[in-house]
């Protein structure tokens, strides 16, 4: 496959996994989008699911969208050269079944898969902490294992955020506050489905029992809270698309800012947040000039961390999304990557978003061996 002429470009397959009522699961819309685009720049792009994928077959059953119908039909494909990941759960990916196969996948000796997994927040931030370019992005992060660890990250910091390891749109974020001059000094605030709920405490003993049962058998990391540039007082955070290009190399796609809901302790869209557009936010708050040094920061920040996770991860990864705060004094802060990022909303980013899943896959096509 070195030798691959130009005009002759990869198959890609769209990986998920099975689903009893309706062949198979993931977001409908986002796997029309992608093989309505690779249709168009001349690609054979189907879905497959891991149970349907034999890799030692000529042939495979796929499913491909047709527009005129709006269905989704069944039928033979050639085995793929690529294949994205869009598996959309964490625990179908922890599945022996679907685990093993994935490691099928990237013991196989033609076939190219990126972004493999979903990363782990504490691995993520044990790997930016390695690089001395990457270090001074990452808050004071912990484990979250005894009440004395809290106490200990609490003596540092009075405002702290308590993070699930394996969380997904801020589902059951936490945040804390010690405030020394009020009898009951700790307040917690849990992020729900519509809001949040708030609780106070004088005692840490007290404290530490109501985050236990609030988290559950999930692990959590204690992060040290960034106090961000806010918006009639709604912080907001960054929003970056990185993904790699037709030369294999990471690139900014998109920059979006996203702004607090009213309620909500995090800047997810599904919790009341907004969409804004992030050069017209900074410069209300820090002038032209350094809005443009901060955006300019934030983008060769996003470089230097995607390029950093996956030489963590050692995987191939093609993409990921990330949030960076900007605090008060315009610092740049990383808090969160994701391996299998939701589509962004602004138009010119999801356009190029979908070319480069195609132009990366024709570039590890060739580079394949």
């Amino acid at each position: 496959m070195n030798g691959m002429e130009q005009e002759q470009l990869p198959i890609v397959a769209i990986l998920t996994i099975d689903d009893d009522n309706e062949y198979f699961r993931g977001n409908r819309e986002n796997f029309t989008d992608l093989l309505m685009t690779g249709k168009e720049l001349g690609f054979n792009v189907y879905i497959v699911t891991v149970k349907d994928l034999k890799l030692n077959a000529k042939r495979v059953i796929g499913y491909n969208y047709v527009p005129e119908s709006n269905v989704w039909q069944q039928g033979w494909f050639p085995l793929p050269h690529v294949i994205y990941n869009r598996i959309p759960l964490r625990e179908d990916e922890m599945q022996p079944s679907v685990n093993s196969k994935i490691k099928s996948i990237l013991a196989h000796p033609t076939i190219r898969m990126f972004n493999p997994y979903f990363f782990n927040k504490w691995n993520l931030f044990e790997w930016l902490k390695k690089s001395k370019t990457t270090k001074p992005y990452i808050p004071s992060t912990r484990k979250l294992t005894t009440s004395a660890s809290l106490g200990k990250m609490l003596n540092r910091h009075a405002y702290v955020y308590l993070k699930p390891e394996t969380g997904k749109a801020g589902m059951g974020i936490m945040t804390l506050r010690v405030n020394q001059a009020k009898t009951l000094k700790f307040r917690l605030k849990i992020q729900d489905r519509k809001g949040s709920t708030s609780y106070k405490s004088a005692h840490i003993s007290k404290l530490w029992s109501r985050i236990r049962k609030q988290a559950g058998q999930s692990h959590y990391i204690i992060q040290q809270g960034i106090s961000l540039a806010a918006i009639n007082r709604r912080p907001f955070d960054l929003r970056v698309l990185v993904q790699k290009n037709q030369m294999g190399e990471w690139d900014i796609t998109g920059v979006g800012a996203r702004i607090a809901g009213v309620l909500s302790i995090t800047t997810h869209v599904p919790r009341g947040g907004s969409i804004d557009d992030p050069e017209k936010l900074l410069t209300s708050i820090f002038g032209e000039v350094q809005a443009s040094q901060i955006m300019t920061r934030a983008r060769n920040a996003s470089l230097v961390i995607a390029r950093q996770v996956e030489r963590g991860s050692g995987h191939t990864l093609g993409e990921m999304s990330m949030d960076l705060g900007v605090d008060a004094s315009g610092g740049i802060w990383f808090f969160e990557a994701n391996a299998k990022p939701m589509k962004f909303d602004e138009p010119h980013i999801r356009r190029c978003s979908l070319e480069r899943i195609f132009q990366y896959s024709t570039y590890l096509a060739k580079n394949s061996g």
